[in-house]
């Protein structure tokens, strides 16, 4: 397994019937699922899953997403999902994603997703509290 990252949070997921569109590949809109699947998954084995957002009344807001496809994914094909923190400070953090076929290890996707803490209750950008920092700290890679 070769990533954009020397050691990311990967999730392994398999196509399902409904994944298909009428062109008969993984709609471009699963990805997006796949990827917040990752995500979750990640900051949950960072510790902070959702039941710990919600009793704090925090969470990482999508801001931006970017997803450049490099090739279709089909019926039957199984996926690894890899995502990693590529930058952040105390209000957002950059989320980094590689979406490869399990079978040969084709890309087949590429995405990043910039997240903004925000305060459950008001919908309004914070700080992030001290838990969220700890987890969402980057770790800087050796060239």
């Amino acid at each position: 397994m070769s990533f954009g990252h020397p050691s990311p949070h990967v999730i392994a997921l398999g196509v399902e019937a409904r994944d298909i569109d009428a062109y008969d590949h993984v709609n471009n809109a699963v990805y997006l699922n796949w990827l917040d699947r990752a995500a979750w998954s990640h900051s949950a084995a960072l510790g902070v899953p959702l039941g710990q957002c919600v009793a704090l009344r925090r969470g990482m807001a999508a801001l931006r997403t970017e997803i450049d496809f490099v090739r279709a994914a089909l019926r039957g094909d199984r996926v690894r999902v890899a995502t990693w923190i590529a930058a952040g400070d105390r209000l957002r953090v950059e989320r980094r994603f590689e979406v490869q076929r399990a079978a040969d290890g084709a890309t087949l996707a590429r995405a990043r997703t910039e997240y903004v803490c925000i305060n459950l209750d008001s919908g309004r950008a914070v700080r992030m509290p001290e838990l969220f920092a700890r987890a969402y700290l980057v770790t800087p890679i050796a060239p």
